[in-house]
């Protein structure tokens, strides 16, 4: 991976008739404390930093049509000593991580969150597959309210 120039921004991508917005809900609501700063300090560090780049790498993989999975199975301390000068300050390890967040790149650099779900809690591939189909009914949806194909 190459170090951007600029960062990627990270957008939610938020329900047209709730206005909801459920990758950041799933993030607050569903996530322990311990994975959600893992998953946060992914985030800043590497998605932000990246964006669509991370494929191709422990961190990302393209599904194609425009969609990619960000997947983290680091903890922040981890993250933190892989691709920063700071110093990790040894959080209890609470257990295994397998998140999984599906992203689309698009526009000035802007990475937008579609789902997001803990593969930990089930690894099957009917979950993922469904996980997977939800990100694209959001895209496509996405996409027709922006007017792209």
């Amino acid at each position: 991976m190459t170090d951007a120039k600029r960062p990627f921004t990270i957008e939610f991508y938020e329900d047209p008739q709730t206005g909801r917005t459920p990758v950041y809900e799933w993030i607050v609501r569903d996530l322990s404390p311990y994975k959600r700063r893992a998953l946060g300090t992914a985030m800043s560090e590497v998605l932000e930093r990246y964006g669509i780049e991370v494929c191709g790498t422990e961190y990302g993989k393209h599904l194609g049509d425009g969609l990619f999975e960000f997947r983290l199975r680091h903890d922040s301390d981890e993250i933190i000593a892989k691709h920063t000068d700071k110093t990790p300050d040894h959080e209890p390890d609470e257990a295994p991580i397998f998140l999984r967040v599906f992203c689309h790149a698009y526009g000035q650099r802007i990475v937008l969150l579609l789902a997001g779900y803990d593969k930990g809690g089930d690894a099957s591939e009917r979950r993922q597959d469904k996980e997977i189909e939800l990100a694209r009914k959001r895209l496509r949806e996405f996409r027709a309210r922006k007017g792209r194909p």
